[in-house]
């Protein structure tokens, strides 16, 4: 659903936003620091959490952790482009993207390719493995194209809202 027309149902005011906002840049924080960076007792912050989170504008809370301080020295951007687009096929494909633990993010797309995976390796040779043993050999997928991140000038942000 769209942010405005989301931001319309729910009423979200100034501090909901902040909160919001707050929350992406440390979600770790406790309701009585960011009761003091926005004014509210922690209660209030407490109840505000809990609305933003029922109302599905919080999916969740995650660690953030480091590909290459676990060893994972290899991301790269693999597209797909499908051969058949038949049910049965288009299944097993994307069981097969959601089961392996390397590909992270995977998006349906528009233009030349039907599928863009977000991928950690420890290696090439990973890499390698999976774009030749797994993706390729699916009867389903016509193309493979792999980019490998040399460096990542901005890391994934918050949200801007």
């Amino acid at each position: 659903m769209h942010f405005l027309q989301y931001h319309r149902m729910t009423k979200l005011d100034d501090i909901d936003l902040r909160l919001l906002t707050a929350l992406q840049e440390d979600a770790h924080a406790t309701a009585d620091a960011l009761g003091t960076a926005l004014g509210l007792s922690a209660s209030q912050i407490g109840r505000r959490r809990q609305r933003l989170e029922v109302a599905g504008l919080i999916e969740g809370y995650v660690a953030k952790l480091d590909p290459a301080a676990l060893g994972l020295s290899v991301q790269a951007f693999v597209t797909v482009q499908m051969a058949t687009h038949a049910p049965d096929k288009v299944k097993t494909f994307t069981r097969i993207v959601k089961l392996r633990p390397e590909i992270t993010s995977a998006w349906t797309m528009t233009g030349d390719a039907d599928y863009l995976l977000r991928v950690y390796c420890m290696d090439l040779a990973g890499l390698n493995e999976l774009i030749h043993q797994v993706l390729l050999p699916h009867p389903a997928v016509a193309r493979v194209q792999s980019q490998i991140v040399m460096d990542q000038m901005k890391t994934d942000g918050p949200l801007p809202i």
